[in-house]
């Protein structure tokens, strides 16, 4: 299909999915039910499906290598392509609400993968509810890093709930992050930043990445830079909110 020259929505020139074709609403109802096939388990995500060549049949995944990176709301795909070949030998997805977008992810990658072989064979995308279905696909301690980029901020308080990062999701992602794992956050609205800071500081798993562990990782240049919403925010002249945060052991745990 990719190849197809009568594809509209393909670029004849680069052989990638032209953007405009797979347009969506800038955010999802988080709590609304849409159908999609989910995992019963981890142990159930097909790695075939998302990583043809490193696992080409679904019974050639023994488990020594699983998905440590994973970029909730990703977006058209902008930090994923970047971290794929910052991270070649790391498996990383992309978990998208909007079916449009995930689809043009989809095609993306395998338009990169095209024109590039061995490349990009690292990083996948899968339509999903993240707030719902986190723990579908992931392990206890098996993620490194969590991207929550340009976040829908809900502005109305009584849309709070549905807001990515909070108290009660914060506990879902510490589960699945590894000691030592990081989650990125970004935006451009001030009051969201802070409400986003204000819930990893009042978690007693993370703690604040210092500013000299800031400046060299090399990953948080990328916020504002790999993504669609962070190049729009750029041009505009806007401003944008970070907080990084590891994640800890607890004291008690560490005394048990």
């Amino acid at each position: 299909m990719l190849q197809n020259k009568a594809n509209p929505t393909i670029s004849k020139s680069t052989g990638l999915p032209r953007k405009r074709f797979y347009r969506a609403r800038a955010h999802s109802n988080p709590l609304s039910d849409s159908h999609f096939p989910v995992p019963l388990s981890p142990s159930h995500v097909d790695y075939s499906l998302h990583y043809p060549q490193l696992f080409p049949s679904s019974d050639c995944s023994d488990g020594s290598k699983k998905i440590e990176f994973a970029d909730i709301g990703c977006g058209f795909g902008g930090l994923l392509i970047s971290l794929s070949t910052l991270f070649p030998e790391t498996l990383m997805i992309g978990m998208e609400l909007r079916d449009k977008v995930t689809e043009y992810v989809k095609e993306r990658i395998l338009g990169l993968r095209l024109a590039n072989p061995g490349q990009f064979q690292n990083v996948s995308v899968v339509r999903t509810n993240s707030m719902k279905y986190i723990p579908n696909y992931f392990e206890k301690g098996q993620l490194s890093k969590m991207f929550f980029l340009f976040p829908d901020p809900h502005f109305k308080e009584k849309n709070h709930r549905r807001r990515v990062i909070s108290p009660h999701l914060l506990d879902e992602y510490a589960y699945v992050l590894k000691v030592g794992g990081i989650i990125y956050t970004i935006t451009d609205v001030e009051e969201l930043g802070e409400w986003m800071k204000s819930c990893l500081q009042n978690h007693p798993m993370f703690e604040p990445l210092s500013e000299m562990e800031l400046d060299a990782d090399p990953v948080v240049k990328l916020l504002s830079t790999a993504t669609e919403e962070g190049q729009k925010v750029a041009r505009n002249g806007g401003q944008t909110f970070q907080a990084v945060y590891r994640r800890i052991t607890l004291a008690s745990q560490e005394n048990s």
